[in-house]
């Protein structure tokens, strides 16, 4: 009886001291599970709950106070390079490799192209000299269309060798600034390095194009007629022609023309390649038969583009002399155009015909080089005939630069005073 009297005693206190446990145990549980949950949703959902103005103001705040105190230095940039197109056809073939090793420079990238209407042997003739060439098969920054394209006169096939050449440049490399388009008539009047060294104090967004909205004549004999370039569908070179009825003038866009030789930014080639806002692809659609296609469309593009129109300087960089009145054609120059060439200060020179004297005057002269030899530059190891490639990176600017500079000036300081560059 005591016995059992004793263990009702101790029985009461162990089953409350139990239920006090249990309590405190869930207790202690429900409290870690909310902090738990409390903390899994700021993790997924604060961002959510959070008001826009809020989640900037913290973001901004963050970037402030990890800001150093002094902006980190602008990063230098190297010496620009250059992307050139030179194209030619029937006959152009010694006037295309002269003109390419007068051009040549390690830095620069390079394609060539002679049109469907050459002989294949030429092509094949020229093919076989950039694949024996040493320099070239050292650096390997010479392309030749090797699949060439029917080009017509005037028409948009034109455009589309431009437009390809473009897009071999930008796939081959990265590497380069502004695209050249030349053909076998060109030729330049100052060296790469002197072109390199003037262009490496210069904006790189800006655009070297000829061009102008006040199209008189052209409006009503190259603006409104519609025509068909035969080289879009034909394996045979023939003229253009017209078809009826006529257009009237654009609404949508304004028309410029200029001349189709041109200095473009990387930035505008690939705007024109890519078209991330469809404008020069509409164009591009508007010229296929648009007379006089180069000299028009990537004048209007630019032009129509307002990130692209302010960078626009209104010249060709080429010394062009036209008879009175204006042909189609300018004239042909000659040796007795020298001093007027080299006062101009312009980077090219067209037309020539085939081994013109005047050439061997420019090569004798400006450039420096003779018997079919590169243009001597800081990249020959100090070779006059520059059969091995030394430091690209070395560049030794001559007489040119300092004409070139002054040209580049004025044309860059027009451009800032005017402050509309399409007009």
């Amino acid at each position: 009886m005591a016995s059992s009297t004793s263990e009702k005693r101790w029985i009461f206190p162990l089953a409350m001291a139990s239920l006090m446990f249990i309590f405190l145990a869930a207790a202690s549980f429900n409290m870690g599970l909310l902090s738990s949950v409390r903390t899994i949703n700021s993790l997924f959902f604060s961002s959510n709950l959070s008001t826009t103005s809020e989640t900037t103001a913290k973001f901004a705040e963050s970037k402030i106070n990890q800001s150093p105190l002094h902006p980190p230095p602008p990063p230098v940039q190297s010496s620009p390079r250059f992307g050139y197109l030179v194209s030619g056809s029937r006959g152009d073939l010694e006037s295309l490799w002269r003109v390419l090793r007068a051009l040549y420079h390690p830095r620069n990238q390079y394609v060539v192209h002679l049109d469907l209407e050459s002989p294949a042997e030429e092509r094949l003739e020229l093919a076989k000299r950039v694949r024996e060439d040493p320099i070239f098969s050292d650096v390997g920054n010479v392309y030749m269309i090797t699949k060439a394209n029917l080009v017509t006169y005037r028409g948009p096939t034109m455009v589309a060798n431009t437009l390809h050449a473009c897009a071999i440049l930008m796939k081959q490399s990265k590497d380069w600034d502004w695209f050249i388009n030349l053909s076998a008539s060109d030729y330049p009047l100052v060296t790469q390095d002197d072109l390199i060294h003037t262009f490496s104090e210069l904006d790189r967004n800006l655009n070297f194009i000829d061009h102008t909205s006040k199209l008189g004549w052209k409006d009503d004999k190259r603006a409104k007629p519609l025509i068909i370039d035969p080289g879009l569908y034909s394996t045979k070179k023939s003229d253009v022609f017209w078809v009826t009825p006529r257009r009237t003038m654009p609404t949508a866009f304004k028309l410029f023309t200029g001349s189709a030789w041109m200095v473009l930014s990387r930035s505008f080639v690939e705007y024109c390649i890519w078209g991330w806002d469809n404008l020069p692809r509409t164009l591009l659609m508007y010229y296929t038969n648009f007379l006089s296609t180069p000299e028009g469309y990537f004048h209007t593009v630019i032009c129509n583009a307002p990130e692209y129109s302010s960078t626009v300087v209104n010249h060709d960089l080429h010394y062009i002399s036209w008879d009175r009145p204006p042909k189609q054609h300018p004239r042909t120059l000659n040796i007795n155009d020298t001093e007027k060439m080299v006062a101009s200060g312009a980077v090219f020179a067209r037309k020539f015909k085939h081994d013109d004297p005047a050439l061997d005057k420019i090569d004798k002269e400006l450039l420096g080089r003779g018997n079919g030899n590169f243009t001597p530059g800081g990249w020959c190891a100090g070779e006059p005939k520059c059969s091995r490639v030394g430091d690209p990176s070395m560049i030794k600017p001559g007489p040119g630069a300092n004409r070139l500079r002054g040209l580049v000036a004025r044309l860059v300081l027009t451009a800032k005073l005017t402050q509309r560059q399409c007009r």
